[in-house]
């Protein structure tokens, strides 16, 4: 353990001693990091589920599919610059503070893209107008977790980060199957055309009031662990980060989570519209099994994360990404080689529990790698950097796909996912807390 890391996780203690109860405060901030983070994945996969059906009206009929990568697209490239932009601003002035500003503004945007007019008002201004709000709210998501999860994590002692860790985490795909089963539920109730005119615009608003009450939560409830207030600062957390001692961190950091990012796209966004253009589901079935495939992966990413604790958050990486690399080109392979609905389903829960349960210690793993002073900065931009190659996947895919094949191009690239996690992993150190 290098010798930062090591005081950072000695003063964390010494605030939470491993025999005490969690104080009041630590089980808001807790709370607020696991609510917070379901509000911001709510926010993030909007796009993907809730605009699907409407995407055609939306957008036009001609790159459909195109134009609604750009906008999921443009939410992950907003991430990078608002960690940067929010990391050292909750590095210097607390993390209650910049997750405040931030949540306000991923309440306003999505207020604001449920209130955009449609393409017989603005014609290709409302595939503008989205993508411009959906890169403001994707700055404003990256300054949120950036400052609200290490501020969970810095409140819990290490014998439960790990499961503090997955059930931060697990939010993702709770938020992912909240989505598919209001879509779902949106469709039968209004119908396609229906939905296709206004529906979509519920689940934006939804989302707006959800991020305006977080805002309110943290006003009330939330402050700052006893770890960050009594840490001097440094007044180039970005420096430190870059070009100082914690860039060897922020390197290896970054080729893991890359590999994680690739699982996200490829086994998310990618696979939900091939199942839809491919014609093996209706919008509703690819609602209905995403909704199932989500629900199984969120359990099994909290139980991923308390995993790390038990057997360390370095060997969990390694292992996850060798398995990860051999089975999930297969089974993703063979949801295109079956026809009934039982068996699909569970094929694609397979592929949500080997690619992206891998994301459950995630928290606690970046929480650990980087010391208080710097840790904001070192955690947002550890996980958002590593968006950009894999978000670009538009326009690198569809040459893969001419020359692989459709489903076999995905295919590879889920094996590399699973190669960088453990490439990444084997360069870094053990950070958890191993079970004796």
């Amino acid at each position: 353990m290098c010798p930062q890391l090591e005081h950072a996780t000695t003063l964390e203690t010494r605030s939470n001693p491993e025999g005490a109860a969690m104080p009041l405060a630590a089980k808001r901030a807790v709370r607020g990091g696991v609510l917070g983070n379901y509000v911001d994945q709510f926010d993030i996969f909007l796009p993907i589920i809730a605009l699907a059906p409407a995407a055609a009206s939306l957008y036009g009929a001609e790159n459909v599919a195109t134009n609604a990568g750009l906008i999921f697209v443009a939410t992950l490239i907003g991430r990078p610059l608002g960690a940067a932009i929010f990391g050292p601003v909750a590095d210097r002035i607390g993390r209650t503070t910049t997750t405040k500003i931030t949540m306000a503004g991923v309440a306003t945007t999505t207020l604001l893209v449920a209130l955009v007019p449609g393409q017989a008002l603005l014609g290709p201004g409302t595939l503008m107008s989205i993508l411009a709000l959906r890169l403001l709210s994707g700055v404003f998501i990256g300054g949120g977790y950036t400052s609200a999860v290490p501020l969970a994590m810095e409140w819990t002692v290490p014998r439960r980060r790990g499961l503090v860790s997955g059930l931060i985490m697990w939010m993702s795909p709770w938020a992912n199957a909240s989505i598919a089963m209001l879509v779902f539920v949106l469709l039968g109730v209004l119908g396609a055309d229906r939905y296709s005119a206004w529906g979509w615009r519920i689940p934006f608003l939804l989302g707006s009031l959800m991020a305006f009450a977080m805002l309110i939560y943290y006003r009330k409830y939330v402050s700052d662990a006893p770890v960050w207030k009594r840490t001097a600062k440094v007044p180039n957390p970005l420096q430190d980060i870059f070009v100082g001692a914690n860039r060897r961190p922020l390197r290896q950091v970054f080729v893991m989570m890359t590999g994680m990012w690739l699982f996200t796209n490829m086994a998310l966004a990618v696979l939900t519209g091939q199942l839809k253009t491919d014609g093996h589901l209706s919008d509703q079935g690819v609602s209905f099994t995403m909704m199932c495939a989500t629900v199984v992966s969120a359990i099994a990413m909290a139980g991923c994360g308390h995993l790390s604790t038990l057997i360390g958050r370095r060997v969990f990486f390694i292992g996850f990404g060798v398995l990860s690399t051999i089975l999930a080109p297969i089974v993703y392979l063979a949801i295109f080689h079956q026809t009934a609905q039982a068996a699909l389903v569970l094929l694609v829960v397979s592929l949500q529990i080997v690619t992206v349960s891998v994301y459950g210690p995630i928290a606690a793993y970046l929480t650990e790698r980087f010391p208080t002073a710097v840790r904001s900065s070192g955690y947002g931009l550890a996980y958002s950097l590593s968006i950009v190659l894999p978000a670009l996947y538009p326009y690198y895919l569809p040459p893969l796909q001419q020359a692989l094949g459709d489903q076999e191009a995905v295919a590879a690239l889920l094996a590399l996912a699973g190669l960088l996690v453990a490439i990444g992993a084997v360069a870094g150190p053990e950070t958890g807390t191993v079970a004796s």
